[in-house]
């Protein structure tokens, strides 16, 4: 009999169906290799073979999206993976994310007498551990490709070795990061546990699997220990995306990684964790008042708390991280309204990630130009007088910050818009009323950095002086400029994107 099912179970492999992933990892092997077979004055191309064969895998993908888009949902190697419209969609947001965080990887290393290689290679294994995470339907996979995702954020955060804020960052992480897995272990382990009691209904040894767990919870509503398990999950979870009370590594994580770290966590590992909760609020859609009341509490608690604490912020890395809780609670919203039968919701929340992925890369990458060898001291002082010495950066800084403020007509107004608009249609009241509240608070501390850009003189008595900044190149400023356009494009029009993932 075991023979048997492992004959069944080999039948639904089909590494085709993950060619993408297995390609990011033989790419980040094929860097090392490169590293080692190239003289040490050729490894400047490694970058370049890093990113244009992320962006290679990228045009591939989008090349075959509707094919693979537009077919029924698909389950391979046992249950353990679903491919649908949604992991498609991801696939191209985390590869996006991967290019991005690479060309600013490659300036900002530049800077530093750190290895380089093995940056790529990370960035790279990360990525395919991020697609197949948003395309687990089973928590075994889901656990591996969540700590795979995890450990190899550790390494990058504390990158810069030789900076005691950097390795502060990476331990400080590495504990969160190790009790969020144990929270989320424990959640699984009480979920599998009663999944199989005998005596309840629907209980099979196979709860582990989301379809199974999602037809157990309903037809067990009221299960005490099911209930606890979903909550643990919900904490875990909740760490991953800066969520409050779980909040807590987010400024200190943010200063000391190298800035495209920053980056790759506030967008990518951002990102990730929003997938993963729209995939469980369907799966724990049985106990839907819990999850929204716990939800409905955290998304409060995070977008106050977010927007309140980045008004005192004078370095730019953890104001732009304290930022990222409150569009954390603001993407809340819209998970808690897929519970309320929004079926615009995720799209919603889909939306608002590609604006915010936008903004964020625009002002992420004019950081990277900015920052000095120090990339941690990072101060709303040192942006005095940019929009008179590199006009360029300053533009691309104010359209990034105003999509993140949500002004229209950029992006990030139209993620808002449409987040807001969701939960009003699910009733979510109140929240609504906090998350204007926050988006008032937000437009002080953004615009204070525009106004230090445009308004401010470097040359005032008393002014902070400015590291050295670093020259815009050919590659970075093409990305800058699309970054921008984009922006301001989406902000305008949204058919095809929108069509795309499921909003019209």
């Amino acid at each position: 009999m075991p023979i048997t099912l492992l004959q069944t179970l080999a039948a639904t492999n089909d590494w085709r169906s993950i060619a993408p992933e297995i390609f990011l990892g033989c790419l980040g092997l094929a860097l090392l290799g490169l590293e080692m077979l190239l003289p040490k004055k050729e490894h400047g191309v490694i970058p370049f073979a890093a990113i244009l064969g992320q962006g290679g895998l990228l045009i591939a993908v989008l090349a075959g999206f509707h094919h693979a888009a537009d077919g029924p949902a698909m389950k391979t190697f046992g249950g353990l993976i679903q491919h649908d419209r949604i992991g498609e969609m991801f696939r191209v947001f985390f590869l996006i994310t991967a290019v991005l965080v690479s060309v600013l990887g490659a300036v900002a290393l530049a800077k530093q007498r750190m290895p380089k290689t093995e940056f790529f290679a990370i960035v790279s294994v990360v990525t395919a551990a991020m697609m197949l995470l948003v395309q687990s339907n089973h928590f075994v996979m889901l656990f591996v490709a969540l700590e795979t995702v995890t450990v190899g954020f550790y390494i990058l955060v504390s990158y810069t070795r030789t900076n005691p804020l950097s390795l502060e960052a990476g331990l400080k992480y590495l504990i969160t990061g190790a009790l969020s897995s144990g929270l989320l272990l424990f959640g699984i382990v009480l979920l599998y546990g009663v999944g199989g009691l005998n005596g309840l209904k629907g209980t099979s040894d196979s709860a582990m699997n989301f379809g199974a767990l999602q037809n157990f919870l309903a037809q067990n509503p009221d299960n005490f220990l099911a209930a606890a398990g979903i909550v643990l999950v919900l904490a875990g979870v909740a760490f991953k995306i800066g969520a409050v009370p779980f909040q807590i590594w987010v400024p200190d994580v943010y200063q000391g990684a190298p800035t495209p770290v920053t980056a790759f966590l506030a967008v990518g590992s951002k990102a990730a964790g929003f997938a993963v909760l729209l995939t469980l609020a369907q799966v724990f859609s049985a106990y839907a008042p819990l999850v929204t009341s716990v939800l409905g509490v955290m998304a409060a608690a995070t977008i106050l708390f977010g927007n309140l604490a980045a008004l005192s912020q004078g370095n730019v890395k953890r104001l732009i991280g304290l930022s990222g809780v409150s569009h954390a609670g603001y993407l809340l919203l819209g998970v808690i309204a897929t519970l309320h039968g929004q079926v615009l919701a995720q799209g919603a929340v889909i939306f608002y990630l590609f604006g915010y992925l936008l903004a964020s890369f625009a002002v992420f990458g004019v950081m990277t130009h900015l920052a000095g060898e120090d990339d941690a001291d990072q101060r709303r002082e040192h942006y005095a007088g940019l929009g008179r010495t590199h006009p360029f950066l300053a533009v691309v800084l104010a359209i990034g910050l105003g999509s993140l403020a949500g002004i229209p007509p950029l992006a990030g107004f139209m993620g808002k818009l449409l987040v807001f608009i969701v939960a009003f249609k699910a009733r979510l009241y109140w929240l609504l009323a906090v998350a204007v509240v926050g988006v008032v608070l937000s437009i002080y501390y953004y615009f204070s950095w525009i106004r230090e850009a445009f308004f401010e003189e470097p040359n005032d008595p008393g002014a902070t002086r400015q590291p050295a900044r670093t020259p815009v190149g050919l590659i970075p400023g093409l990305v800058l400029t699309l970054l921008a356009a984009a922006s301001v494009l989406l902000g305008f029009y949204q058919g095809g994107l929108a069509g795309i993932i499921g909003l019209r």
